[in-house]
């Protein structure tokens, strides 16, 4: 798995998330745990929502 925001493997990671789109809910939104506390933004490939 890789975050949304920045690409990087989260495999071995701790404290990152993954939800819904907030917007479509059929996409997974994943973070790691810099760009949520970063608060950088992610896109949904399906619906085109931007947020953090």
């Amino acid at each position: 798995m890789k975050c949304s925001s920045c690409g990087k493997e989260i495999e071995t990671e701790r404290n990152w998330v993954e939800f819904p789109c907030p917007s479509c809910g059929k996409e997974k939104i994943i973070r790691c745990k810099r760009c949520k506390r970063m608060e950088n933004a992610y896109n949904c490939s399906k619906c085109g929502f931007t947020g953090p």
